[in-house]
């Protein structure tokens, strides 16, 4: 049910909105004060309070975090719309992942294994299922549904901003657990203002799809939370296990299956799309370019989100960290890409618009074509200041900046017009799936790019910031020489 179709109150949209607006803003506040932090905790001295671990090992667990953490979207949303309906499972999603940060602010290994066990499923619970709650707080015509999401958006860059400068130099100038404690304490506020502000959400996400009767609804709601017990029950274990050394496996190997894991399933779901049939050959081209777009989405995640991995080791070990005599914490750098959002998103939308009353705006495949050389020129941009960094030498702070800024602007040119392209071309019948799909690209791209920087202390800076750049840059000039015939099968006719 859409709750206050015709709701005014917040800027001319539902007044639900704000109270959505400042849950993701403190989730993310939450998610990206740890990310700021995560891998230089992992390599920090135990003398400072750190885990010591070595980059391969600590990259490998950036990775699975990172990636497990968009995985869980995908349960997430089932259990919302089973069992919990989107607004319980919003609220229970906070409070694990409050949980788990402040699990993460005892010092000890146990407890940071906990930790990121209860914010994945927390995340997986929550980031998905406040965005399906925005969209019902719209009639299904109501043309300010586009706009509601643009003024969400900029909520989650507002607290991505915020968290590094807050739990950045709480974690590094005064000490790791307490940044880990700030980033709680801001998933705390998100929850408050949740439920002073529910009322305002109406019937919005209340309650769970709706199975028939009351009776079948009570036996699903059961059966989903034994699952959902048995599978929390089992990764909590697990993270104690590994602590206690009693399981024949450790870190990385849980790594290594996550990542046959994500290609399995990500095979395993274009094979059962191409195989099946029923599909028309205006569906059948459509998949295609599903699958390439897919590619290239993982492709260019790979690369942007080593930010919180190789860039983040770069800016603490071989940076100058200090502007016009300031010595600032190297996780700020962290901020730097919310802010080019928020400042230049409003730019490449007025640009697509104006383009495209010009009958001159490029295609998606286009588009990622140029994201991908963006992201793959800020790596370019880094090999000669991996160079000039040897010997202990620390470059000056305008290498990352510049870095980031390209990197963003490959984001707006690709993050914004890949969602929609997956809107227009999946076919109906699956059209939730695909966006799910979608997701788990990004999963693959967490993965891999925490996986990269397992690198850092073993190849050389220059020859690892020149491959990833290679690898993005040909990807990109692949998509521009394929677009037309990308946009070709993007038709609505065969």
């Amino acid at each position: 049910m859409d709750a206050r179709p015709l709701d005014t109150t917040f800027f001319g949209h539902p007044r639900g909105l704000s109270t959505l607006f400042f849950t993701e803003m403190w989730e993310r506040f939450s998610f990206y004060g740890l990310r700021a932090l995560l891998i230089l905790f992992m390599t920090a001295d135990p003398a400072t309070g750190g885990l010591g671990f070595d980059a391969v090992t600590a990259g490998a667990i950036y990775g699975l975090y990172t990636s497990m953490v968009y995985m869980a979207t995908l349960p997430g949303g089932w259990i919302a719309d089973q069992i919990l309906g989107p607004q319980r499972a919003v609220l229970g999603g906070g409070v694990l992942i409050a949980a788990g940060h402040f699990s993460m602010a005892l010092p000890s290994l146990a407890s940071f294994y906990v930790g990121l066990t209860l914010i994945v499923i927390g995340t997986g619970l929550l980031k998905g299922n406040v965005s399906v709650i925005v969209g019902r707080l719209y009639g299904r015509d109501d043309e300010r549904r586009d706009a509601g999401y643009s003024i969400f958006y900029m909520g989650i860059n507002t607290g991505a901003f915020i968290a590094p400068f807050i739990c950045g130099y709480l974690g590094q100038r005064v000490n790791w657990h307490a940044g880990f404690a700030a980033a709680g304490v801001g998933m705390v506020l998100g929850l408050v203002q949740f439920l002073i502000g529910g009322k305002h959400l109406g019937d919005a996400g209340r309650e769970p799809s709706d199975p028939g009767t009351p009776e079948a609804l009570s036996a699903q709601q059961r059966r989903g939370a034994a699952w959902v017990a048995v599978a929390a029950g089992v990764l909590v274990a697990t993270g104690i296990g590994m602590q206690m050394g009693v399981l024949p496996f450790g870190a990385r190997d849980i790594a290594d299956a996550a990542g046959v894991l994500l290609l399995a399933l990500s095979i395993g779901f274009f094979a059962w799309v191409f195989l099946s049939g029923g599909w028309t050959k205006v569906e059948r081209n459509h998949l295609l370019v599903i699958g390439v777009l897919f590619l290239g989405y993982a492709t260019f995640s790979a690369a942007f989100e080593q930010a919180g991995s190789t860039l983040n080791l770069f800016a603490d070990r071989n940076t100058r960290n200090e502007v016009f005599g300031y010595a600032f914490p190297s996780s700020w750098f962290q901020s730097f890409n919310p802010l080019v959002v928020i400042t230049f998103a409003p730019v490449f939308a007025w640009l697509w618009i104006r383009l495209a009353r010009q009958n001159r705006e490029p295609g998606a495949p286009f588009k990622f074509g140029l994201a991908l050389i963006g992201v793959g020129a800020g790596f370019a941009l880094l090999v000669p200041a991996a160079g000039l960094s040897g010997n202990g030498a620390l470059v000056g702070p305008g290498w990352l900046v510049a870095t980031y800024v390209l990197h963003t602007w490959a984001e707006l040119a690709l993050s914004p017009v890949g969602l929609s392209a997956m809107s227009k071309l999946a076919p109906a019948r699956i059209g939730g799936l695909v966006m799910g799909v979608w997701f788990l690209g990004t999963s693959n791209g967490n993965y891999i790019g925490g996986r990269l920087s397992g690198f850092y202390e073993s190849m050389p800076l220059p020859t690892l910031f020149g491959a990833v750049a290679a690898f993005a840059i040909v990807a990109g000039l692949l998509f521009l020489a394929f677009s037309r015939t990308l946009n070709r099968l993007s038709r609505d006719t065969a």
